[in-house]
């Protein structure tokens, strides 16, 4: 439930359906213990020229590069460079264990329009879009591997290439794709102008990303965290259309998983379209300690602090300190839904211990934060500590002794849709 009306706040506005439990209280973040992958010794370099790439942006190169991939693996583990150069990716690069992907200061691998690996079969496809249901129609896909990288100071690039739909034959929607993997290292690259996702990881951990660009704001998603544990993020950068940073969990690998223990600190988020900084929608295993901190939002079309239980997640133990936002349609929003879309018999999920410490907004959007639950699922244990909102407010209040139904989005404004129906049953 939001409240509405010409309010102009400096300190938070809340809006709090009935069944929502709500605690203002004092809250001291803590930093929880992670068992992160430790950075990998010096390891031997191959240098994709030597396996015959070209360099010069026209060439296929995506054949030189498995070469120097499948080398580096056989021997046990390796380092992949690429010097400065424009490296075209004829193909879907496909990534192996104990690898390094290493692009150096000026180098570039660009997408093309065609000749990416078909989607692979999915018999779960029912459950989730068709993005997530598929990882081999991406640049750089690779499944159950570990120990893998992709470092430096340089840039994949889909190039205008990648679709932000369902691919055809050909196509790729994603430039990195991973699926089932333990050890990986994100830090120092760009990735722009990625499809539907610039980069889609599930079933991971030991997820470590210093000083990742992700620039896509005319394409879809940034970086999808999905069904993913012991993650490490920091002074990560995401300009997006659609979801810039989110964590998920889904069905597109026919089981549920619990993810969690997660930092990020320092991020700077933006979201033309959606939510900057989010839990879901697909959200069927559980997620639990998530510490968010010195994160920036400049933009977000829905949610600057977005968190939704769709299909039966209990989200617990979430934290977020000295969040700064501002362009957000709502600054925060939680809804628990009941949407159920997963495999087995989900229930509807929680969301619960959820602190907010240091967070300051201005024009931090045209709805109020919002804490929805359902009947017999309340949201609860939620603290506000320090909470400064300035919202420009103008929509007319709502009833605040009723608590809409489910209608199924869990955009800010849908509440503001169903207002009618509201009215009626009061």
């Amino acid at each position: 439930m939001r409240l509405g009306g010409k309010l102009w706040a400096t300190r938070v506005l809340l809006a709090v359906a009935s069944l929502c439990g709500l605690v203002m209280a004092g809250f001291v973040t803590s930093s929880p213990a992670l068992a992160l992958a430790a950075p990998a010794a010096q390891r031997p370099v191959f240098n994709v020229m030597d396996y015959g790439a070209a360099g010069n942006g026209t060439t296929n190169d995506t054949p030189a590069i498995n070469q120097a991939i499948t080398a580096a693996n056989a021997a046990g583990g390796g380092i992949v460079e690429f010097p400065a150069g424009s490296y075209l990716a004829g193909g879907s690069i496909h990534m192996l264990s104990n690898v390094t992907l290493d692009l150096e200061a000026g180098s570039t691998i660009l997408g093309a329009a065609t000749g990416y690996d078909p989607p692979e079969p999915n018999p779960y496809d029912q459950y989730q879009d068709f993005g997530h249901s598929h990882f081999h129609d991406a640049m750089i896909w690779g499944e159950d591997l570990s120990n893998i990288g992709f470092i430096g100071s340089g840039t994949i690039d889909g190039n205008g290439h990648l679709v932000s739909g369902t691919p055809q034959t050909g196509q790729a929607d994603k430039i990195i794709s991973l699926a089932v993997c333990h050890g990986l290292t994100v830090s120092g690259i760009t990735l722009k102008n990625g499809g539907h996702f610039a980069m889609l990881i599930d079933d991971c951990d030991h997820v470590t990303s210093n000083h990742l660009t992700i620039s896509t704001a005319n394409y879809r998603d940034g970086w999808n965290v999905i069904d993913t544990r012991d993650v490490k993020i920091t002074n990560i950068n995401v300009s997006s259309n659609d979801d810039a940073l989110v964590f998920k969990s889904d069905w597109a690998l026919g089981q549920t998983f619990s993810s969690g223990n997660v930092v990020v600190d320092h991020a700077i988020l933006s979201s033309k379209c959606c939510n900057a900084l989010m839990f879901g929608s697909e959200t069927c295993g559980n997620f639990t300690n998530y510490h968010f901190s010195n994160i920036t939002v400049t933009d977000a079309g829905k949610s600057g602090l977005g968190m939704v239980s769709e299909d039966g997640a209990n989200i617990s133990d979430v934290y977020y300190d000295n969040i700064t936002m501002s362009g957000t349609q709502s600054p925060i929003m939680e809804k628990i839904g009941t949407r159920l879309r997963c495999g087995g018999t989900p229930t509807v999920g929680s969301i619960r211990d959820i602190h907010y410490t240091n967070i300051t907004g201005t024009d931090a959007g045209a709805y109020s934060p919002t804490l929805w639950g359902q009947p017999g699922h309340p949201v609860s244990g939620i603290t506000f500590t320090n909470v400064h909102l300035t919202l420009p407010g103008g929509h007319a209040a709502m009833d605040p002794n009723t608590v809409p139904t489910d209608n199924g989005d869990y955009n800010p404004n849908s509440l503001e849709i169903g207002r009618a129906s509201c009215r009626e049953r009061v």
